[in-house]
């Protein structure tokens, strides 16, 4: 049985206070790449309608040379609250960055310094910051002083074993202004193997006063609370737990607020899920739109007799129809006596999804 300490429960009462921003749920849903764009997010808030979203992250070197903003940094004037999260090295294009990123209606903005992916480390972003503190406190600091929206981090607990940094690297982030720090409990060279290490998170909010979320290995309400409970966390991020799954924030939302644990969706809503997105991402970007979703499709199909064979079929299709058309014929069956049966796999083998 899940349950909250007396303590928790009432500490998570409380909104989050990000600098002068105030949340109302202990629960975002982390930035992915190449996942959460605004199709996405409005899938997550139909069930989290008080929970932070994020944009995926943003180039500010390629903003920098552009006239139009990337469609990823749109924004839903009514999907509040939101933030955009940036990544570069340069704290003058960061700052230049944060600014167009509030202009469109940040109401945070998010540095990214835990991304393990290559081509974003070996230009100097993600988490190659954590082996230049020096440089990434002087990012926070250049993009405090150009906006004036709570400025956040998202990082790792090191680069490798032998140099875990996080304790030095979160204190220089809060003491050049930045108003909350989220903690993906492993290192840039775990990528997303083996445990996230959560002890860690517990070691950075013990010497820190900003906000601090816990991420990493949250796949359930289970997950979200044990993390909560031995971290004392102010709250937790999701991220590979949302792949084919946007109820995830809001059924750990939900029990945070009521005690309660939802009923999980059954397959055939599942699939409705995945059939709305599919139209979405149609309607969004078209042919493009459709190639994207040949991964979400695969993410979906999981979980109820057919899946399998479903989701090879949907990793390849060429047009929204035939999607749809699939997803329809395997909601039929379901709808006509199909038995689900256990094929639902672990969190882990969700892929190698870049989870900024």
């Amino acid at each position: 049985m899940v349950s909250l300490s007396p303590n928790l429960k009432a500490k998570l009462a409380q909104p989050l206070k990000i600098g002068s921003f105030e949340v109302k749920s202990r629960v975002l849903q982390s930035p992915l790449s190449g996942v959460t764009d605004m199709v996405f997010r409005r899938l997550v808030r139909r069930y989290a309608p008080e929970s932070m979203m994020y944009t995926e992250m943003v180039n500010a070197t390629g903003l920098h040379y552009v006239k139009q903003l990337p469609k990823i940094m749109e924004v839903d004037p009514n999907e509040r609250p939101i933030s955009i999260q940036l990544f570069d090295c340069r704290p003058d294009f960061l700052a230049e960055a944060a600014v167009k990123a509030v202009a469109e209606g940040a109401d945070t903005v998010d540095i990214n310094m835990g991304c393990p992916v290559n081509k974003i480390t070996k230009n100097g972003g993600g988490s190659s910051l954590l082996r230049q503190p020096e440089v990434a406190e002087a990012i926070v600091r250049e993009v405090v002083k150009a906006v004036d929206v709570p400025v956040t981090v998202k990082t790792r607990i090191g680069w490798s074993d032998k140099e875990i940094t996080i304790l030095d690297f979160a204190k220089r982030m809060e003491d050049a202004g930045a108003k909350m720090i989220t903690v993906h409990g492993r290192t840039r060279a775990q990528g997303y193997n083996g445990n996230a290490r959560w002890e860690w998170i517990a070691r950075v909010k013990e010497v820190l006063s900003i906000p601090i979320i816990g991420n990493g290995d949250i796949f359930s309400v289970e997950a979200a609370v044990k993390c909560l409970e031995q971290t004392n966390a102010d709250g937790v991020m999701c991220s590979r737990g949302t792949l084919g799954y946007p109820f995830l924030v809001g059924e750990i939302d939900y029990f945070l607020k009521t005690g309660e644990i939802l009923s999980p969706p059954t397959p055939i809503q599942r699939l409705e899920c995945a059939r709305e997105h599919l139209q979405a991402l149609w309607n969004y970007k078209g042919d493009r739109g459709v190639r994207q979703a040949r991964k979400h499709m695969t993410w979906y199909a999981k979980g109820f007799a057919g899946a399998a064979d479903l989701r090879g079929q949907l990793s390849v299709i060429e047009t929204v129809d035939q999607g749809l058309a699939m997803i329809d014929r395997v909601i039929e069956q379901l709808a006509n006596g199909y038995e689900p049966e256990l094929e639902i796999e672990s969190g882990e083998s969700l892929g190698t999804l870049v989870a900024t």
